[in-house]
């Protein structure tokens, strides 16, 4: 038997014995490629969120790994088996793809470190969305970085060569590409400084800039404004400008002015006074704040009065319920005391002569 399969073997010419290890190799291949799926999805079962999510990131990258072996090590064969072959390129490409795959996995990695840590599972809190996208650009524009100075010293390109390269021709490139910069680093004092974020509502008053925040790249900052329009301001904007972010408030504030008739000057302390006792009670009103209803003024055509406090709430539809609420109250304690809202009136005085009789001689 033994001999047969030896003298089958002998038989096979050269073509033959190329194509037969390339197949093998294939299937191989093919097999490794399975049994490491199967795998990486009996793993994953059971397992915690980041061991899953690692998983999923080596995935894709470790299957191409196999393939390059696999390519690698058909060229070997070929090599060793054809005289004629001399295509040493895929063993010459092993390393450079290697770096490439590595850097691919990293990259992969980030992205779903960065949703992990956005939407944590458990009680851990969740990471601030802005500080995580910056956080991921950053380590990605690493690896890049990373990928290509290795990529160059494996290519045999001197690296040192590069970066004195670059930091004489940097001086040009700054000085053509100032604004990118700028806004560039713009972005990265947004970052830093987290005087806003993505969701929130800005506003400035030093230019017509109001609305709520979509995205914060490392060019422009995207603005929905709230006749919904997208608007784009470069990011070197904010490091001049005052930005007011209404979203941070923590409460909302009520401010009216009430006129009264003179005619209701008796009952202007007793309003006052009910008004002021209402506010202490009314649940939604925060009574740790500021709290004042006191007569302000002698107005042309009225007693004046002001209410002035805060609401627990900062949702906009929500502060015009209770708004509309304390409006309409007080309306009522006016009208219960005999009072009424004053409004603009003027008087016009008459001056009656008596008509004097002159007698002419």
């Amino acid at each position: 038997m033994l001999n047969e399969l030896t003298q089958f073997i002998e038989a096979i010419d050269t073509t033959h014995l190329v194509l037969l290890k390339i197949g093998l190799l294939a299937v191989l291949v093919m097999l490794a490629q399975w049994l490491t799926a199967k795998w990486m999805q009996n793993f994953a079962a059971g397992q915690e969120q980041l061991d899953v999510e690692l998983l999923h990131s080596a995935r894709r990258p470790l299957l191409a790994g196999l393939w390059l072996l696999g390519v690698s090590w058909v060229n070997d064969v070929l090599v060793s088996s054809v005289p004629s072959w001399s295509n040493d390129l895929p063993s010459q490409l092993r390393e450079p793809v290697l770096v490439i795959l590595i850097a691919w996995f990293l990259i992969r990695l980030i992205t779903v470190l960065q949703a992990i840590v956005l939407h944590p599972a458990g009680n851990r809190l969740a990471w601030d969305a802005s500080t995580a996208e910056a956080m991921g650009k950053v380590l990605k524009v690493v690896v890049v970085i990373s990928a290509v100075l290795i990529l160059m010293q494996l290519f045999g390109l001197s690296v040192s060569g590069v970066l004195a390269f670059g930091g004489v021709g940097g001086i040009a490139v700054g000085f053509a590409a100032k604004d990118m910069l700028a806004n560039f680093f713009g972005g990265l004092m947004i970052y830093m400084d987290r005087q806003f974020s993505v969701g929130d509502w800005i506003r400035s008053p030093d230019k017509e800039i109001e609305g709520t925040v979509e995205h914060i790249g490392w060019r422009v900052t995207r603005i929905r404004t709230f006749d919904m329009r997208p608007l784009y301001v470069p990011n070197a904007t904010f490091t001049s400008i005052s930005v007011e972010n209404p979203s941070r408030m923590s409460n909302r504030r009520f401010y009216e002015i009430f006129g009264l008739r003179y005619a209701d000057q008796a009952s202007v302390e007793a309003i006052v006074s009910d008004v002021k006792a209402m506010l202490m009670a009314h649940e939604a009103i925060d009574t740790n704040r500021t709290l004042m209803v006191n007569l302000d003024q002698f107005n042309n055509h009225s007693l004046d009065f002001f209410v002035y406090c805060f609401t627990k709430t900062t949702a906009w539809a929500e502060f015009h319920v209770i708004k509309q609420e304390l409006l309409k109250t007080i309306a009522d304690i006016v009208e219960s005391h005999g009072a009424e809202f004053a409004f603009p009136t003027q008087s016009l005085h008459i001056h009656q002569q008596q008509a004097v009789q002159v007698e002419h001689g």
